[in-house]
């Protein structure tokens, strides 16, 4: 029998393990952490009761994937709850604009022409995105099976997002498309910087921003219980250091950054390869503030209080230039956050009147400095009393981001700098992206197509990537 050894237990190493292992491979997942998931895990970060999410915490884009139409979740206890507000931004004296499932809906709260404009976007792109969300999960160089939709979708995701903002005037519709490419962790002037936003925004009017209840750790609980079923084993607290450690084994699959899986793969790695994964690019860090909050978060802005995800930064103009402080190293005195309220769609993760607030900045990578009061008191400008309701805090520096989860190198929580090149080519330049040109050995993390979330869709791609392997060696 075929056997593999899957090394990271992360959403894309456990979709890389369920694929193999419903493929009849006898498949073992090695984790260097004493618990299972990666970044969809979940603990009582503050207070007793309430459920945090250690990192991924929204889901726009897993609940619909050529994955979890693969695998039935379901089966597994996963499910998803959404808010009755997808993601708002809230702007100074309670003004602001909220996103709803309907782009419709969405365009009549933005109201006039800026509301139109908005529904003419978004509802056109909504319409198709089924098979524009199946175009770009996967390898960007394709031959695609839908051109006239992903066409469509390329012709405002390869815009910068300022030039893409000049569609809207007021200040509401502009910053509601500021906190989406925000996303992208890149100057907001940068070329195809409307990518990722004009993806998420549209994927709030097709899927919802969805939460998994019980906290994201649901996601990997229901992979985990769906892999044991096929057979997988799991071993936690071992670091695998070398190829040398996993003894004799077909198909090794590695859930790690670029420069990690240099190190394990070593020798056998070809010099260009391993060149490519040291010279990889990551991206600005991340700075995580969760807060207990008494009543909630007492927005100005009314629909704030009922989103799943509020981006927090004043204008389109105020988020643009905190982006471009951060990709020149730089500090800015009022970060870009985004926050998310899970309690809204799932309320059994407070406790006795008290919510989980999952708060992050966007920092220089590596910072070193503490971002906490920069973020509270974002919070607070649009929150006023927020200090008060606090109950409890926990601080996750980008220092402590990495240390957690290695894959997170400088707190860059999304594995690689999304620049043009390495949207197109990541995580080298080359048609195979997920074959390290090792034997055998393939690269299914997140710096791999499709980038980050929890849809496990790179280690889905590679798991496939490998399976074609063995059918070609038989």
């Amino acid at each position: 029998m075929t056997t593999a050894v899957v090394v990271g237990s992360g959403p894309n190493g456990l979709a890389a393990a369920l694929v193999l292992a419903d493929a009849g491979i006898r498949v073992r997942v090695i984790e260097a952490a004493d618990t299972l998931g990666g970044g969809t895990r979940s603990a009582e970060l503050t207070l007793p009761g309430l459920v945090h999410d250690v990192c991924a915490a929204i889901h726009p884009l897993a609940v619909a994937t050529r994955f979890s139409q693969a695998f039935d979740l379901a089966e597994h206890g996963l499910q998803w709850a959404e808010p009755p507000v997808q993601y708002s931004h809230p702007l100074d004296h309670g003004r602001g604009a909220a996103a709803y499932r309907s782009a419709e809906k969405t365009g009549r709260h933005l109201g006039g022409r800026d509301g139109r404009t908005w529904t003419r976007v978004f509802g056109s792109l909504t319409d198709r995105f089924d098979t524009i969300a199946d175009e770009f999960l996967r390898p960007v160089l394709h031959i695609p099976r839908h051109p006239f939709h992903l066409g469509r979708f390329g012709l405002y995701a390869g815009l910068p997002a300022s030039l893409l903002a000049r569609r809207w005037h007021q200040d509401e519709a502009r910053a509601l498309l500021a906190g989406l490419a925000a996303h992208a962790f890149r100057p907001l002037d940068a070329l195809a910087s409307s990518a990722i936003g004009v993806a998420l925004g549209t994927a709030a009017h097709r899927y919802g921003w969805c939460a998994a209840i019980g906290g994201s750790a649901a996601i990997s609980t229901a992979m985990i219980a769906a892999a044991k079923q096929r057979g997988v084993l799991f071993e936690t607290g071992r670091t695998v250091t070398s190829l040398d450690d996993l003894g004799s084994v077909d198909l090794v699959m590695l859930d790690t950054a670029p420069a990690a899986a240099a190190d394990i793969t070593g020798d056998r790695l070809p010099r260009h390869v391993a060149r490519a994964y040291r010279a990889y690019r990551h991206g600005p860090g991340a700075f995580k503030v969760d807060f207990a909050v008494e009543g909630g978060v007492p927005w100005t802005h009314e629909p704030s209080r009922h989103a799943g995800t509020v981006h927090v930064g004043g204008t389109f103009e105020e988020i643009a230039s905190a982006e471009a402080a951060v990709a020149r190293g730089r500090m800015p005195d009022r970060p870009f956050v985004l926050a998310a309220q899970q309690y809204v769609a799932d309320p059994s993760r407070s406790a006795d009147g008290v919510h989980p607030f999952c708060t992050y900045a966007h920092v220089p990578a590596g910072c070193t400095g503490d971002a906490t009061e920069a973020i509270t008191a974002q919070i607070e400008r649009f929150a006023p009393g927020f200090r008060d309701r606090i109950r409890g805090t926990a601080v996750c520096s980008t220092t402590e981001m990495s240390r957690k989860n290695p894959n997170y190198v400088g707190g860059d929580i999304v594995s690689g700098s999304n620049d043009p090149l390495q949207l197109l080519f990541r995580p080298r330049i080359t048609l195979h992206p997920y074959a390290t040109g090792a034997d055998g050995v393939f690269i299914c993390s997140a710096a791999t197509p499709p980038k980050a979330g929890a849809h496990g869709m790179s280690g889905y791609w590679a798991a496939r990537a490998a399976l074609r392997k063995v059918e070609t060696a038989t």
